[in-house]
């Protein structure tokens, strides 16, 4: 058998390979128009952006290997000029040489893939102006960006290769613009979804222009015009509107196409012709959800057909592709999202309505145990239909999305159910998930809906008739500072039990927490107690992503980080100091209201001009903490984010600079009448080993660190006994080293007293005595004041002397000299010999 293969990027290449591997007899010719065959067009962005650093990584393989590997011929630069369907024959030119030549078949393979939609092809005549399809085009851009380094650029298109060129850009440093005709970015997922791109977009810089088209390209690609007539000047512009199905070859052979130009096939990849197959993004694909021939160009699918395809043209079987879920996803800088099966446009389209054919839930789960540190947060919206089948879902997270739109992907393949969701038994561990998995999660909200237990509605609901609602906002105190919502009733749920005098029994109540939990537990009582009630489907962080003005976000990434001054009221010059603790906390894992909760308690340990340094894992952090300061005289000095990690530094209050130049304006520390800009550190050190005289060096800098003081604390000789661990591990020394190491007590809980220590039955009476008076032992004074950021420095010509290496001493402790206890020294104002 003869077998011809047109086009060989994706389907093509796993159909070949897999046609020989099926018969090693058959004849197998591919013809590719491009120069280059089987390569990572998914990779092209990241290669620009200098993500995949060596241009060969791009290359799955190369015609030569494939041709020795498979004994195939691979005819690259070969244009398909047309086919002859009553001989069986293709016309073959040669565009480089013009040669022109007929090749005969017994089966035909098309797999020509789609192009990039250009309304304007006279646009990429322009120098500045380029597409983003092969790896020719790959290559332009990228000499561009590397030649004339770009500083302004234009992405036209929000899909895919859109907002991964932005992206790219973006990380080279390029400030990107991006307009779109429709409302949203992500065509596959809901505006609701793509809204939390957006923002995410916008917090990385990137000027969203959406619904506003492009109109116009001038100047050789230095000035875009938008519909509504915006002018943008760049260095650069790339096209990514979308594609089109390269089905010219198809539609001149005669072979049947669909209403947007794809090649029309049946399940067994058939075309209209029984001789000529096609597969890929040139094809027209069952919707595995809903019935009816859709579009899904992506390259999972397009290599599953290829595989499939290659048992039916050999007449070894029947393989079937029974419709396409469009599972995909997408990086978009330190964003994940991906979504599978159908959305709530598509159902839309399908004629379906919601509440009546269909529902959805929408809950903000942790990607694992929120104990277990760099727990970050997601966003699962799930459809299903009112008999329970799941119909599809969208995610949008950060780390360990991929897995779970994975797993509902593999439950929409075999029909699964609500239930399904809920029961599914999935690897546990505190680094990979929780025992209740965010899928689990996902079929636990909807269930509840599906059993009538929840009555949810969803913000655009609300929105859309809010003469009828009464908000009810069941947060604590705490978290409506943080961003209060203008005409909501509030009542902690905590103590909503107690306050149901203070509701209507002739009102309808819409209760809402940070997340959607609390809100929905808050419906649970109403509910049972007569009141007529919904929750808020996502709760306060959907309906603040979904009211964010794009255009009023600033850029907080990296070094760009936003510095605002949030203080509301000028403070009394007197109560500010010169030199000023920071305090760092991990608020990391904690969801929604748990970083404002642990900033909250921090801050009222703290001085005026004191300064916390946070770090939380919690996406409506930033914007929180902003009005939180706001609301609590606090001043945010700085936010940032990197890869689901924000940052953010606050002050208590008003400081004074290094120069003595306060935060209010028109004052200086000179002014002060009783506070002066002396620095507030204490420097210790601690040369004996005694217990009494260490448990006193520790209650002295436990005290110091709480009443603001910098606390620096030098262990030398004997004292450094007491910053030795327990079970040192085994070092390898020399005799004399060895000697002194185990002559010197091995930790804390081995010190002997200084007086009336009888044998070490003294020190035992005296850890007794105070663990009787609830009296902190050493080891605890040690971790509160490692804790609360005392700097403890271990004397290197001590250790040296006393045979005692890094690896021995608790950890944290610095390794110094005499240098940097006169450096502590001359900046403290109490130096302590103990």
């Amino acid at each position: 058998m003869k077998v011809l293969v047109v086009g060989a990027v994706a389907g093509g290449a796993t159909a070949l390979a897999r046609l020989r591997r099926l018969d090693e007899d058959a004849e197998i010719i591919v013809f590719e128009r491009g120069g280059y065959i089987s390569y990572a067009n998914c990779g092209l962005p990241y290669y620009i952006g200098e993500q995949i650093k060596n241009r060969e990584s791009l290359f799955v393989s190369d015609k030569d290997t494939i041709e020795a590997k498979y004994g195939v011929e691979i005819r690259l630069n070969s244009n398909v000029e047309s086919i002859d369907r009553e001989r069986r024959m293709i016309e073959v030119k040669n565009p480089e040489t013009g040669e022109v030549y007929e090749e005969t078949y017994d089966k035909l393979l098309l797999s020509t893939g789609s192009s990039p939609f250009v309304p304007n092809p006279a646009w990429l005549d322009q120098t500045r102006v380029f597409k983003l399809w092969t790896i020719p085009d790959t290559d332009s851009i990228y000499e561009f960006v590397v030649s004339y380094a770009p500083k302004r650029a234009v992405i036209v298109g929000g899909g895919f290769i859109g907002l991964e060129m932005a992206e790219n850009l973006s990380d080279r440093g390029v400030e990107v613009s991006l307009c779109d005709m429709a409302d949203q970015v992500m065509p596959p997922i809901d505006k609701d979804m793509a809204k939390i791109v957006e923002v995410r977009l916008a917090e990385h810089g990137v000027h969203l222009h959406l619904g506003n088209g492009l109109k116009d390209i001038e100047n050789d690609g230095t000035r875009v015009v938008l519909a509504d007539g915006t002018a943008i000047e760049t260095d650069l512009v790339i096209l990514s509107i979308g594609v089109k199905p390269n089905s010219q070859l198809a539609e001149a052979a005669g072979l049947e196409l669909n209403a947007r130009r794809g090649i029309k096939v049946d399940e067994f990849m058939h075309t209209s012709d029984p001789n000529i197959y096609a597969v890929g993004d040139v094809i027209g694909v069952q919707d595995y959800i809903l019935g009816g021939e859709v579009m899904i160009p992506l390259a999972g699918p397009a290599n599953k057909q290829g595989r499939n395809v290659a048992e039916n043209i050999l007449g070894l079987g029947q393989k079937t592709c029974d419709g396409t879920l469009g599972t995909s996803v997408a990086k978009i800088f330190d964003m994940t999202v991906a979504s599978t099966g159908a959305s709530e446009k598509s159902l839309s389209r399908a004629g379906k309505v919601y509440g009546k054919d269909y529902h959805v839930s929408l809950v903000h789960p942790m990607s694992h145990a929120g104990y277990y540190p760099g727990a970050t947060p997601m966003t699962i919206k799930l459809i299903f239909a009112d008999c329970g089948d799941v119909l599809g879902a969208q995610i949008v997270g950060y780390d360990g999305v991929d897995k779970r739109i994975d797993t509902i992907s593999t439950l929409l393949h075999f029909h699964g159910k609500v239930d399904d969701l809920t029961n599914l038994e999935l690897a546990y561990a505190p680094p990979y998930s929780s025992a209740k998995d965010p899928v689990n999660f996902a079929g636990y909200a909807a269930e509840n809906i599906l059993v009538g237990f929840a009555h949810p509605i969803k913000f655009s609901e609300w929105e859309a008739d809010k003469d009828k609602y009464v908000l009810l906002d069941v947060r604590e105190e705490i978290e409506v500072l943080a961003s209060p919502v203008d005409g909501a009733i509030h009542i902690p749920l905590t103590k909503l039990r107690d306050r149901f005098e203070e509701l209507d029994r002739d009102k309808c109540y819409v209760a809402f927490c940070a997340v959607g939990l609390r809100g929905y537990i808050a419906e649970r009582i109403l509910r049972q107690k007569g009141y007529d009630a919904y929750y808020l489907l996502g709760g306060h962080r959907t309906m603040k992503t979904l009211t964010a003005d794009i255009s009023k976000i600033k850029a907080h990434q990296g070094a760009d980080a936003a510095k605002v001054d949030t203080s509301q009221e000028k403070l009394a010059v007197n109560s500010v100091r010169a030199e000023n603790k920071t305090v760092a906390i991990d608020a990391c894992g904690l969801s929604c209201p748990g970083p404002i909760l642990k900033v909250s308690d921090a801050m009222k340990a703290l001085e005026t001009g004191d300064k916390l340094d946070v770090s939380a894992s919690d996406p409506g952090f930033i914007s929180d903490i902003g009005s939180w300061c706001q609301n609590t005289g606090n001043t945010l000095l700085e936010t940032s984010s990197d890869g689901g990690s924000y940052h953010a530094v606050l002050q208590r209050g008003v400081s004074c600079d290094a120069s003595g130049v306060c935060e209010a304006p028109g004052s200086s520390c000179e002014e002060s009448v009783d506070t002066s800009c002396t620095p507030k550190e204490k420097t210790m050190i601690v040369f004996d080993g005694d217990l009494d005289k260490a448990i006193a060096s520790f209650i002295i800098a436990t005290g110091a660190a709480a009443m603001g003081n910098k606390v620096h604390m030098f262990f030398t000789f004997w004292g450094l006994s007491v910053i030795r661990k327990h079970q040192p591990p085994t070092v390898k020394k020399n005799f004399i080293s060895g000697m002194f190491a185990n002559m010197l007590p091995k930790g804390s809980r081995k010190l002997k007293l200084s007086h009336m220590n009888m044998g070490g039955m003294g020190a035992k009476m005296i850890r007794n005595v105070m663990k009787s008076k609830d009296i902190a032992s050493l080891e605890e004074l040690i971790r509160t004041a490692i804790d609360m950021g005392v700097e403890m420095t271990a004397c290197q010509m001590s250790m040296d002397v006393m045979g005692l290496t890094k690896d021995e001493l608790l950890d944290g402790v610095k390794i110094g000299g005499v240098a940097t206890m006169l450096n502590n020294s001359d900046k403290s104002n109490m130096n302590l010999f103990i």
